[in-house]
């Protein structure tokens, strides 16, 4: 074991950070003062790169760890790097500023929120929560859901809080947001929830951004005292930071001027949350004496399809220019079929698959890569006709999500009894028709076949039974006039897809989705 005397932490010893490493990772792993941009191209050893780095700069620099920044994207990814460092570096050191943007701002806001007149342990509002406090507030004014959808309704919150003025009514003890009230009906919601915010001191996704923000811009000794302690900062990643996050970034670089940066602007797929890849391609023009290492050396793919992949993403205007190579052995010529739609693409899959597999090939070789979840329907339904067993991974299959056996279940409804599909959907949205109603037809089904061998559906005794008492209160009489009003239609001709979007729509259904905020789920 090798001991750092400035950190006092054991090091798992005898590695050779250098080892395996290529000329120019080699190089940017021994950078550390300054500024350096890494572009480092798709398979290009990355992730290996910032490890080595960290390490570097702990066991051969005696850095402590805790004097280090190191931000990733996502929770797995500092997961995944805080556990090839501890494989490097022995388990004896802290890891706690291995962290996404948003667990760093957690972190600082643990230790200084309380400048801001917050609790230590305040709480963070996830999605899911932030929806039911719409959700409350829908009740509240009996919204229509097709005048201000979930989604419409966050986007307006988001974009009134990007401008940071909301945090000091936020942070004012004596300010009050239920006077004056507002004339419009989105700022009205909004004023609500910020209300909510105050009540339970709790912060969404991009308050934990806006309040270190603040709190740096505000309060120049809590800066000052995170400017010095940390002495080196690296960003991975670096192509899908927003404005906010690189101000963040921005304030506290300038304490040591050490910032280390990797990305690759030809990766950028996060625009949609306000990431913008310019400012890796401009990187250089933005900040001082700036050093470029490109890691263009390619580990996963074969030659032919960095060819193609090279040849296409030289058009993209917005970009730093390099070429991706490997030493790898060549591989199989990259195919490209053009096909006019979705059905055409998904037969022409589902044929290449049998060619596949007619030669030898097992199932299990086979990979289909899509873009998006919605878009797997026509492939689905392709493979279903062709008897091609497959498994969705990091999804659920189309046939199986809760929208479309919902739908089926409707459908099969319309057709006929059927009372595996009436006990999904009777009470979807809900009409007060919980278990101890359903237990109830369920027990009179049983005793009419007992006694008098008579079989009747669970359907067909709610319409017989829903004017009893135990129905009082509930929507089961709407509910049987529903269905068998589309039965009614079904039988005059109707066409499929008229009666599936109309008893969505007049069940209510629709409504529950999109109160739900996922209405894509149904127009997808």
């Amino acid at each position: 074991m090798v001991k750092a005397k400035s950190s006092g932490i054991d090091y798992a010893g005898g590695m050779d950070l250098f080892s395996g490493l290529n000329e120019r990772q080699g190089e940017a792993v021994g950078a550390t003062e300054g500024y350096y941009r890494i572009i480092a191209g798709a398979g290009s050893g990355k992730t290996k790169t910032l490890t080595h780095r960290f390490a570097y700069l702990v066991r051969e620099l005696g850095i402590s760890p805790r004097n280090i920044l190191c931000v990733t994207f996502t929770n797995k990814a500092a997961n995944e790097m805080r556990g090839r460092i501890r494989r490097i570096l022995g388990d004896g050191y802290d890891s706690g500023l291995i962290t996404t943007y948003h667990g760093f701002c957690v972190k600082v806001l643990k230790e200084d929120i309380n400048r801001l007149f917050f609790p230590s342990n305040f709480k963070i509002l996830d999605v899911s929560r932030q929806k039911k406090i719409i959700d409350e507030i829908y009740s509240e004014y009996d919204i229509k859901l097709d005048y201000s959808s979930f989604e419409k309704t966050l986007d307006y919150i988001y974009r009134e809080k990007s401008h940071l003025n909301y945090i000091s009514q936020l942070i004012d003890p004596a300010y009050s947001f239920s006077a004056p009230n507002p004339a419009g009906l989105e700022e009205r919601i909004y004023q609500k929830s910020l209300a909510h915010q105050k009540k339970v001191y709790g912060l969404d996704f991009n308050d934990l951004l806006y309040f270190v923000i603040y709190l740096f811009e505000n309060n120049e000794d809590i800066l000052e005292k995170w400017k010095s302690r940390l002495h080196y900062i690296q960003v991975d990643e670096f192509q899908d930071s927003s404005k906010k996050e690189l101000d963040i970034i921005n304030m506290l670089c300038k304490g040591n001027n050490n910032l280390f940066v990797v990305g690759d602007p030809d990766q950028n797929i996060y625009e949609w949350r306000n990431s913008d890849n310019r400012f890796l391609v401009h990187f250089d023009k933005n900040y001082p004496n700036v050093k470029t290492i490109f890691l263009t050396e390619n580990y996963r793919s074969t030659p032919e399809i960095l060819s193609v992949s090279n040849s296409l993403i030289e058009k993209s205007a917005n970009r730093v220019p390099k070429d991706l190579f490997t030493k790898n052995q060549s591989g199989r010529t990259v195919e490209h079929i053009h096909l006019k739609n979705e059905e055409e693409e998904a037969s022409w899959i589902s044929s290449k698959i049998k060619e596949i597999t007619k030669s030898g090939h097992p199932y299990s070789e086979v990979a289909i890569l899509f873009r998006a979840a919605y878009v797997s329907r026509f492939i689905e339904q392709a493979l279903y006709r062709e008897d091609i067993p497959y498994t969705i991974h990091g999804g659920v299959k189309f046939f199986d999500r809760m929208e479309i056996k919902d739908s089926i279940a409707f459908l099969k409804l319309i057709e006929g009894d059927d009372d595996e599909a009436f006990s999904r959907i009777v009470n979807v949205p809900k009409r007060q028709i919980g278990k101890s109603r359903i237990d109830f037809l369920k027990a009179a089904q049983a005793e009419l076949r007992l006694e008098h061998g008579e079989i009747k559906s669970l359907f067909g005794l709610l319409c017989d039974r829903f004017g009893d008492e135990i129905f009082s209160g509930t929507k089961a009489g709407e509910f049987v006039e529903v269905i068998c009003g589309f039965r009614k239609k079904a039988k005059e001709g109707a066409k499929i897809s008229d009666l599936l979007n109309g008893v969505l729509e007049e069940t209510g259904y629709k409504a529950y989705i999109s109160r739900s905020g996922d209405m894509e789920r149904l127009t997808t």
